[in-house]
């Protein structure tokens, strides 16, 4: 394994689209429910504890090999908004395209060949993790830490906050983000001799309804 093989695929300048996706901050300043640090700090903590979960016990189960078709599905059946699901697979082929320039690998091939109009976001990261040489709690940390950083990066640019302030909340949620990690790999391990109904399944409904009205919103600074 090589961790700096973590520290590129969890780069916020690798070419993977996640800086055009808000991770449903944007809907969430507009309704009022980020103002500052402190409300940012706890959406932020909301998802890493629902969505981030999910994302995260995805990734280490396609590193522990299961199916990536079932996965998928897992996926799909996990992300009620047709929004969200959307912008799932757009960053899961955007993600694809540089992983394979990055690490190439028959199982990314195979995956893109599969699924040309791109998988879940989540299942595509945990096979480059995969391809990379990682570890099933390499993923989950870098799917969670995707969860957090993008709305935190976001809120940036919408209510003009301070980034010193911003990363702090990224900084205090660090302990938090580990324990989740390996709630998220004891499910993928659970998955491997279950079947993937023993992944993650926490919902998020707020992040679900708001994606559904910013997708109509006519301009928005971002895709998601």
């Amino acid at each position: 394994m090589s961790r700096a093989a973590l520290l590129v695929l969890a780069d916020g300048r690798f070419p993977a689209g996640g800086h055009a996706h808000s991770g449903g901050a944007e809907a969430a300043v507009k309704a009022g429910r980020i103002t500052d640090a402190a409300s940012l700090e706890d959406f932020c903590r909301g998802r890493l504890h629902t969505t981030g979960l999910v994302a995260a016990s995805l990734a280490a189960a396609a590193v522990l090999g299961l199916p990536v078709g079932e996965l998928d599905a897992a996926a799909d059946a996990r992300t009620p908004s047709p929004a969200l699901r959307t912008a799932a697979r757009r960053l899961g082929r955007q993600l694809l395209r540089a992983a394979r320039a990055t690490w190439p690998s028959p199982e990314l091939d195979a995956l893109a060949h599969e699924f040309p109009k791109g998988a879940h976001q989540p299942v595509v990261l945990g096979l480059t993790a995969r391809a990379a040489g990682l570890e099933p709690l390499d993923a989950a940390h870098c799917a969670l830490y995707e969860s957090v950083s993008g709305p935190a990066s976001a809120t940036v640019r919408l209510l003009s906050l301070d980034p010193f302030d911003a990363t702090g909340v990224l900084a205090r949620l660090a302990p938090e983000l580990d324990r989740v990690a390996d709630r998220a790999v004891e499910a993928a391990r659970r998955a491997s001799a279950e079947g993937v109904d023993a992944l993650s399944a926490a919902s998020a409904p707020l992040l679900e309804i708001g994606a559904e009205g910013h997708a109509a919103w006519p301009v928005r600074l971002f895709a998601s």
